[in-house]
């Protein structure tokens, strides 16, 4: 490595859960081109793999984006079963992951896409998440082999609980929230990363798409432009869900509709009193520091 070229992390742990295997990085075998889609959760990540597969196919119709772009250390289904499919795939890959940076495999050559919300927002869209998870959901995750650690139980009958255990107990029932941010915080000035956030995306799509797009190497075809706005607008999402959702939705109530649920922000000042309003802003600003916590709740500065 030349003495100008970026430190790139490496990985130095696994992270096992009902949801996470995170030792499949380890067998992944990268190709240059590919592009990684990151977040914690609920904050993008299926409007960001949308985004990609209209940038790579050129605003075409009726992709089947769940299965073109797998989340690779979901446990289900097994690495022996995701590892050749992504193998075999002959476009240019787009892997899902929600991993921190420290539990995953970096590759200097390949793209990643880091998108971020307000944590607020978050906790509002996975209590949607996981009150609508129905009985093969939870079977998937908690009965089949591999799990490590406790099973996820279904949420309190309240959102407002719910946050006060997800705050308390840092992503809980899911996995931690703030070393996620942090982490890719950390490294937001490698050439190879890029931050997004839900926030920007909603204001300004367009210039967000081109952004991505010039990130990415991929050219727009003037032609396509009209098409990939279309297809990437949360009217076409939601009734297109099917397509964006893992198995067409076949894990909630309700269908993959209620997976892409209201792709809106703020759902949380009516419910969420003061206190436990800044009990959650303290938290972000002793957890990620001044800066990010900053970003991360209005999405400038980053």
């Amino acid at each position: 490595m030349a003495a100008s070229d970026p430190a790139y992390p490496a990985k130095t742990r696994e992270m096992h859960s009902h949801h996470f295997d995170s030792t499949i990085w380890n067998d992944f075998g990268f190709r240059d081109d590919d592009i990684i889609i990151s977040t914690y959760a609920k904050a993008g990540t299926t409007w960001v793999q949308q985004i990609v597969s209209q940038l790579i196919f050129g605003g075409a119709e009726g992709l089947a984006v769940a299965e073109m772009s797998p989340w690779l250390d979901l446990r289900v289904p097994p690495k022996a079963v995701k590892l050749p499919a992504v193998e075999a795939q002959t476009h240019r890959r787009f892997i899902k992951t929600h991993l921190p940076v420290d539990a995953l495999v970096f590759s200097p050559k390949a793209k990643y896409l880091y998108i971020a919300r307000d944590g607020r927002d978050v906790v509002w869209s996975m209590y949607n998440h996981h009150a609508n998870a129905n009985a093969l959901w939870y079977e998937a995750l908690n009965d089949t082999p591999g799990r490590v650690g406790p099973p996820i139980g279904p949420p309190p009958d309240s959102v407002l609980q719910y946050f006060d255990d997800w705050l308390a107990r840092d992503g809980h029932p899911f996995w931690p929230f703030w070393e996620n941010l942090r982490s890719w915080w950390a490294i937001r000035h490698l050439p190879n990363v890029m931050m997004l956030h839900f926030g920007q995306l909603k204001a300004d799509m367009p210039g967000q798409i081109r952004r991505i797009a010039a990130f990415l190497d991929t050219p727009i075809d003037a032609a396509a432009w009209p098409a990939i706005l279309e297809h990437c607008s949360f009217d076409y999402m939601k009734a297109n869900a099917s397509a964006s959702v893992p198995l067409g939705g076949a894990f909630w109530e309700g269908g993959a509709r209620t997976f892409i649920h209201k792709g809106v922000n703020g759902r949380w000042r009516d419910l969420l009193g003061p206190a436990q309003s800044a009990a959650y802003e303290a938290r972000a600003l002793a957890e990620l520091g001044a800066d990010c916590a900053r970003w991360l709740a209005t999405g400038e500065g980053g």
